[in-house]
């Protein structure tokens, strides 16, 4: 599974990891990818990888229950 959200398209940053004494060494500051199910506009459902970002704002459309 690829760190990437399948709306906005957010990735892994790098940057450093700063210790008391100012040694930096390298880091990766990954995304909030959450995996939920998303109805299509056809109708199909999907399970996608979502930053929560798109999920709070609305991109995602949830399908109703079963029953």
């Amino acid at each position: 599974m690829s760190k990437e959200c399948a709306f906005c398209g957010k990735t892994p940053q790098v940057g450093n990891l700063v210790s008391h004494s100012n040694i930096k060494t390298k880091r990766r500051f990954n995304p909030n990818l959450q995996r939920v199910r998303h109805q299509l506009p056809n109708g199909t459902v999907q399970t996608v990888s979502v930053c929560t970002r798109c999920l709070r704002s609305g991109c995602v459309v949830k399908p109703v229950a079963g029953r």
